[in-house]
């Protein structure tokens, strides 16, 4: 740890005993963080976080005497601290999850199952609570109005851009938020959008769920194999890399499980660099909040091929992590708070590019 920064100290939520100790044993063996204190149920929590003043808290959702969900939504009026879920497997557990994300948590993770033990998802976890810690969600923050974009914007005529153009967008913690934001304000018509969000399987079919509720296209989880068109927005699965490949004038998705990159699957950097590939300057890319790199050297790819390129500023950031990375680089060729990021990305598309 470096001389000087203070560790992210953290209080674990979980009606387990084992859970707590499992949680707090892996996040301890972290040099950058610190856990102060174990609650079993939100009444135990509430006083522990009075009197603790933690950074982060982990929260299980499925907790005696009031839930997790209702322990969220209560601490995001009244006293918002980042807050990392961790959720069960279950399409319950998941629709839960995608809530809470909705509700102001900052990330989830995937309760241990018969295919994975706590100790494999140490890493995972110990990287979500870290990003948490480093975010501006804190008591005074503003977070973007999120509220739905409706009436949706009206949608365009057919036949306005090439087969060939593209919009890919990256994001990891915070992403949900500001996905929320942007793709309800994007038209009908556009062309296809494919979305790299890091969130773990199975949450990412119940989150492309929920943004089709909010959006004016089809917004759904990716298939292997699956053709793009306009008005389509394909979110890629957890724990699969998304690729583009040719298909004729357009394009077709593969997914894969090749190693993580970034600790990420899927990875902001593998699908920005696909799109530097195959779309070359007929892309537009969005790079939004997240912690870390991821996508950084995929928009720089990307700006070298001719592509347009956003990066989300600083301001609007709940972690200004991979964006910053990117405009270090020089990869973005614009810099954009979220609110703007609808209307530049319309704009870019509405410039003409070299076939």
């Amino acid at each position: 740890m470096k001389p000087g920064v203070q560790k992210v100290r953290v209080l674990i939520v979980d009606d387990s005993a084992l859970a707590r100790r499992a949680i707090g044993d892996a996040l301890s063996r972290d040099p950058e963080l610190e856990v102060v204190g174990y609650a079993c149920d939100p009444y135990v929590a509430r006083d522990q976080i009075l009197s603790l003043q933690p950074d982060v808290i982990t929260l299980d959702l499925e907790m005696p005497r009031m839930d997790g969900l209702a322990f969220l939504k209560i601490l995001q009026e009244h006293h918002p601290v980042p807050v990392v879920v961790v959720s069960s497997l279950t399409p319950a557990g998941s629709a839960k999850a995608v809530e809470a994300l909705v509700a102001g948590a900052l990330d989830v993770i995937a309760k241990p199952d018969g295919g994975r033990s706590l100790g494999q998802i140490a890493r995972e976890l110990t990287l979500h609570v870290k990003a948490a810690g480093r975010s501006r969600r804190r008591p005074g923050y503003a977070p973007v109005a999120i509220e739905a974009a409706k009436p949706f914007p009206p949608p365009l005529e057919p036949g306005q851009f090439s087969p060939r153009r593209i919009i890919v967008i990256g994001a990891s913690t915070g992403g949900v938020e500001a996905l929320r934001y942007l793709l309800p304000r994007l038209p009908d018509g556009l062309p296809p959008i494919v979305v790299a969000q890091h969130i773990p399987a199975p949450f990412s079919r119940t989150l492309a769920a929920h943004l089709n509720a909010l959006c004016a296209f089809t917004v759904r989880e990716a298939v292997n194999g699956d053709p793009l068109h306009p008005g389509l927005c394909l979110v890629a699965p957890g724990d699969f890399h998304l690729t583009l490949g040719r298909d004729g004038l357009g394009y077709r998705v593969r997914l894969t499980q090749s190693p993580p990159v970034h600790h990420c699957r899927p990875s902001v950097d593998i699908l920005f660099r696909s799109a530097a590939e195959q779309a070359g300057n007929q892309a537009v890319a969005a790079l939004l909040t997240g912690m870390g790199v991821d996508g950084a050297h995929g928009l720089q790819l990307l700006r070298a091929v001719g592509a347009r390129t956003l990066a989300e500023d600083q301001e609007s950031c709940v972690v200004f992590g991979m964006p910053q990375a990117a405009i270090k680089l020089g990869a973005a060729e614009q810099v954009v708070p979220l609110p703007r990021i609808p209307q530049a990305i319309l704009k870019m598309l509405s410039q003409p590019v070299l076939e």
